[in-house]
């Protein structure tokens, strides 16, 4: 009844199961890598880098043609723009101060990032100008590679002079592109990089939406120098590859990548069932026909899966064990005490009875003997009330941390004129209990003795392998062999009628296991000797 109780109050709050909250976390580990991809846009901003590295490779191309034009046309430095910069407008030395490079190069690395970099607003217009001729003749021989080259690289190619006028490049040649914010750095020998939003000449499809980098464009202005001043700007755009687009062309490899993820997934799943969630719901029906009375279900679990899961399951089951061997052994020990007080009790009211129903009828002999009767039959009570509250001490005693030796024990034992007793080694020996559990566990082993007509015992003790062993040899009648099986049982006595009450070797055996020791009986030529195992200090 408090079980189901239990449950029923453990019942009213909702809980999810093993196996939801297993699920629930594998969809997050293949969730993941999308969560990285999309939120975190590593490999979308991995795209922009890219992106700016091949427009920063291919203006420097165009950068060095034509400033080999502006050499070779002998355009006079008064024509020219701004002076460049010491260092020549080296991105990468400025960025990198520690680097060592040779003077001859100026390495330019992509730094965009779409976490840190503002998105500009589109490009503005080119507004009408007018560009030197010189320039302009240089452009229009450029031109028709800038053109080539775009249909490959799919990117837009603008040349512009130094005062910032388009001379080559498709649609705004003799316009200007110098209120652009990158193509002023330009123009003032800085090399700039930009992302602005794009214009978008297509229809941008649903998943656009995911992808930031499918909204924008990186522009790369680069100045061309000549003679240490800016003949002009060398201006790259183009749109990165969309995220999606991108996955899609490798397609293949995401399949796999996919089918990897998902099955490295089922396989976490599989392993996870069969090493945790498989053992515990095995290791719950186990408890549940347990508490139902099974006594064949107190056994290993077919599979246990992990370490942690074979111990839960072992120390449970040796719970298990001790729980039903101590309902068999309190159940055994009810009927016994039950058998033991009934006796005395039914002698005591028969003998109350025939006093208080024979009245003046019976004799002063009679009378007394009946009243005998029940002072013995209630002496007997008496002594086995005593003896259970002894034997309930004994097995709920915990170690005292005390230690003794037998010498001392013997000490405190009441002198007993039946018995000699005498110490053949060992009297000095440290024991690991106090003086007075010992005195109780001697005590009891010379009573015995005393009732199978034992006129001597002898104790011999010795250490060995960690332990103490204790020999307790009389010289009495000895155990028959019928017997040697039950004397350890409490009730069990074949002195009865002398006094016994079957309680001391029981309360011997209880107080030993409370002392983590032992105690049994082993043959011997005379009498009986019975063998103590005990801890060494």
């Amino acid at each position: 009844m408090r079980l189901t109780t239990s449950r029923k109050w453990i019942g009213r709050k909702w809980r999810p199961r093993l196996a939801t909250v297993v699920v629930a976390i594998l969809i997050m580990v293949m969730a993941l890598p999308l969560v990285g991809l999309f939120f975190f846009r590593l490999y979308e901003n991995q795209l922009i880098r890219q992106t700016e590295a091949e427009l920063i490779a291919q203006g420097a191309a165009f950068a060095a043609i034509y400033a080999q034009d502006v050499r070779d046309a002998g355009i006079a430095p008064d024509k020219l723009g701004a002076e460049m910069p010491q260092g020549g407008g080296d991105a990468s030395r400025s960025a990198n101060p520690g680097r060592s490079i040779d003077p001859g190069y100026r390495p330019i690395e992509p730094r965009l990032d779409l976490a840190s970099d503002t998105v500009l607003p589109t490009r503005p217009a080119a507004v009408a100008a007018t560009a030197d001729p010189a320039l302009t003749a240089i452009g229009a021989r450029l031109s028709g590679i800038l053109d080539a080259t775009q249909k490959t690289t799919l990117a837009g190619f603008r040349l512009l002079d130094p005062r910032g006028v388009v001379i080559a490049g498709r649609g705004e040649v003799g316009q200007s592109l110098a209120d652009v914010e990158e193509v002023r750095e330009a123009l003032a020998g800085r090399h700039a990089s930009a992302l602005r939003l794009r214009i978008p000449d297509q229809p941008a499809p649903p998943l656009y939406s995911v992808s930031r980098g499918t909204k924008v464009r990186v522009f790369v202005a680069l100045p061309v120098a000549v003679d240490g001043r800016v003949a002009g700007v060398v201006y790259v755009s183009r749109t990165p590859n969309n995220i999606v687009k991108h996955l899609y062309g490798e397609r293949g490899k995401v399949t796999l990548a996919a089918i990897a993820i998902l099955g490295g997934t089922l396989l976490i799943g599989l392993v996870f069932l069969r090493t945790v969630s498989r053992p515990i719901y095995a290791l719950i029906d186990r408890t549940q026909r347990i508490a139902a009375g099974d006594r064949g279900a107190i056994r290993p679990l077919d599979h246990h899966g992990t370490y942690e899961m074979a111990e839960l399951s072992a120390a449970f089951l040796d719970m298990a064990e001790k729980l039903q061997a101590r309902s068999d052994s309190i159940q055994t020990f009810a009927t016994h005490v039950s058998h033991e007080l009934k006796s005395p009790l039914t002698a005591i009211q028969g003998a109350a009875e025939l006093l208080r129903d024979s009245g003046s009828a019976m004799d002063d002999a009679e009378r007394r003997r009946f009243s005998n009767n029940i002072v013995t039959d209630a002496g007997r009570l008496n002594l086995l009330v005593r003896r259970l509250l002894e034997l309930a001490r004994a097995e709920n005693r915990a170690p005292s941390g005390e230690s003794t030796s037998i010498g001392a024990v013997l000490a405190l034992l009441p002198i007993d004129n039946r018995l000699a007793i005498r110490v053949e080694a060992g009297g000095d020996l440290t024991l690991r209990m106090s003086a007075e559990n010992g005195a109780i566990v001697l005590a009891n082993l010379l009573d015995n003795s005393a009732r199978h007509g034992a006129t001597q015992v002898s104790v011999t003790a010795a250490n060995a392998e960690g332990r103490t062993t204790i020999l307790v040899d009389d010289d009495g009648a000895g155990i028959s062999p019928s017997n040697r099986a039950r004397i350890f049982e409490p009730f069990f006595t074949t002195r009865r009628a002398s006094g016994g009450t079957g309680m001391g070797l029981g309360i011997v055996l209880a107080l030993l296991k409370a002392h983590d020791g032992t105690i049994r009986l082993v043959d011997s030529e005379r009498g009986t000797r019975f063998e103590i195992n005990l801890p060494v200090v």
